[in-house]
């Protein structure tokens, strides 16, 4: 089993910065493949952005491609979101999740491929 921690989110104007960490307990951080979701106010959860086990691999959802960057650091059991140029629209609780890696296809951007979650940080962008 891993837990999962986000950290990074605060209040950030238009136009703004943030780099979101997602820390993971155990040493097996790199079997697992991961991802980022978000959830507004009253909207339901959205994919933002997937990183495969070795980080060879990265997804996007179009509405951050070019303006977010996925990563990880696996001798640090942890996983970066770099958010830029960021919108009132981004404003949500973003959490990370990860999944067994099994070598076989998964849906990044469905949540329920993933096997654990966490909290979220709260991200709000103010225009």
């Amino acid at each position: 089993q891993v837990q999962l921690v986000e950290s990074g989110g605060g209040l950030v104007q238009a136009g703004g910065s943030l780099r979101l960490s997602c820390a993971a307990s155990g040493r097996t951080f790199s079997r697992y493949d991961m991802g980022w979701f978000r959830q507004a106010p009253g909207k339901e959860r959205e994919f933002v952005a997937a990183i495969n086990w070795s980080g060879g691999r990265t997804y996007y959802a179009d509405s951050v491609k070019g303006r977010f960057t996925i990563s990880r650091d696996n001798a640090k059991n942890t996983m970066y979101l770099q958010m830029n140029s960021l919108k009132p629209e981004d404003t949500a609780n973003y959490y990370c999740a990860a999944r067994i890696s099994r070598g076989s296809y998964y849906d990044q951007a469905k949540e329920f491929e993933y096997d654990y979650r966490g909290q979220g940080t709260q991200v709000t962008v103010s225009s």
